[in-house]
């Protein structure tokens, strides 16, 4: 648990005032990052090491420190500067810093920090972001937790200041749930597993005695569904990852797959095919109640809800191949909403209900791309031989897919909006099915 001291902030804030070393809070930066148009040129930012008063809360400051930067590198929107080139070292937190030794440096904007460790054994962590052009205090915080929750810690600062740089909700304290996979094309295990954004903590969920395929969070809670293929057949099971509990959906006619949660996280969209036919229903997970929502003689697969519950958005090829369509969340008023070349799957709406993004193939390509629900405005963000499966960060301004080569092996990748900032995702083992938790409490 990380408790952010907003009364003890406000205090530290007021102080701090009083004795000259921050700027009035109504105070606006002069600092502005457009995370919609991409940056070709990211802002300098100085992240300094975090003062501790003993070796062991030195190394937690560190530690810290090193997060924050590679976290904000990876956005693709700041360029952390080298430590080794900073003039200014040790930094006290309650001091303001000397901001012509940073203004030299081309840093537009600081960050510093202390870690403690109290007598109850509690971690406290203060942090300060700053303006170094007009000298400004942007944010000074107060974060409380254990000391083996510090990585959290630093996951929310970067938060904090991604927010409070950007004008975005940050990310970085999240976690992706994945399916990992090994062994040979022939004898492939694939076990669900999990780890925090940044690659860090990677565990696994499933012992990989079966495989698993297309596991989804919940928007609101720490739950995810997943599709189960054992020698007896096909089911989607709920996995409260908090608690370990795991719990079938219970006995259907045919083959289930794709499973996503609603919104409120009290249903579950999912497809069933029956002799070479498959259509979109929906269970009410509190009292278990399932509903046909496509009655099409097509394949109707993929459901996702928009953010506010009232639509899906799925893919079928009831026009001669798979295209993209909208219905009500009763099923009725289906409408098609892509139109361009090739075939288009795995759609998933926006947390932001901006845009929807899906898998393209065309042209002996795989792409990741994006259009406006009402089929406006496509972005192909990206394009390899292989490139699929889509899930959005809780922003809405980031996505992650997978990756495969002709050489074989899927591998998790990143790419923002804009298509500009694509790199590979901060885990090197070979993964397929990403998919990105809601903002951890």
């Amino acid at each position: 648990m990380i408790v952010r001291r907003e009364r003890l902030l406000r205090l530290l804030l007021v102080a701090a005032m009083v004795l000259g070393l921050a700027a009035p809070l109504a105070a606006r930066a002069d600092i502005v990052v457009n995370v919609n148009q991409g940056v070709s040129q990211p802002l300098p930012i100085a992240i300094a090491a975090f003062s501790g008063k003993d070796a062991n809360t030195a190394k937690i400051g560190a530690d810290i420190m090193s997060v924050i930067t590679g976290n904000l590198q990876r956005s693709g929107l700041f360029k952390p500067l080298d430590p080794n080139s900073f003039i200014e070292r040790n930094l006290d937190v309650n001091i303001q810093p000397t901001f012509d030794n940073w203004k030299v440096l081309g840093a537009q904007a600081l960050v510093n920090g202390q870690a403690t460790v109290d007598a109850d054994g509690r971690l406290q962590v203060d942090f300060r972001l700053w303006d170094v052009n007009t000298g400004q205090q942007l944010l000074g915080e107060q974060f409380i937790s254990t000391p083996d929750n510090w990585r959290r810690v630093a996951h929310k600062i970067s938060d904090a200041v991604y927010t409070r740089l950007t004008g975005e909700s940050g990310y970085f304290d999240t976690r992706v749930v994945f399916v990992a996979e090994s062994g040979s094309r022939a004898h492939r295990i694939k076990r669900l597993a999990i780890m925090d954004q940044d690659g860090a903590n990677p565990s696994f969920l499933t012992d990989g005695s079966y495989l698993v395929m297309t596991p989804r969070f919940s928007s609101n809670t720490q739950e995810i569904t997943y599709m189960a293929l054992r020698d007896t057949g096909a089911s989607i099971y709920l996995f409260n990852i908090e608690t370990g509990r795991q719990e079938t959906l219970g006995k259907f006619p045919g083959m289930v797959f794709a499973p996503r949660f609603s919104p409120d996280g009290g249903k579950v969209a999912f497809s069933v095919e029956k002799s070479g036919n498959s259509d979109v229903y929906v269970m009410d997970l509190r009292n278990r109640t399932t509903t046909r929502l496509t009655t099409d003689p097509a394949i109707d697969t993929s459901p996702s809800f928009s953010p506010d519950g009232r639509q899906l958005v799925f893919n079928s090829d009831r026009g001669g191949s798979p295209q993209l369509y909208i219905m009500n969340a009763d099923g009725s008023g289906v409408r098609r909403i892509s139109y361009g070349e090739g075939r288009y799957t795995t759609p998933v709406w926006s947390p932001r209900g901006d845009f929807i993004a899906f898998t393209k193939q065309i042209g002996g390509q795989f792409h990741i791309g994006v259009m406006k629900p009402d089929g406006s405005d496509e972005r192909i963000l990206s394009g390899s031989y292989l490139d699929e499966g889509p899930t959005w960060a809780p922003n809405g301004r980031v996505l992650m897919f997978f990756r495969e080569t002709p050489a074989g092996g899927a591998h998790l990748w990143t790419v923002d909006l804009t298509g500009r900032i694509l790199q590979p995702a901060p885990y090197s083992g070979q993964a397929s099915d990403p998919a990105w938790s809601p903002l951890l409490n």
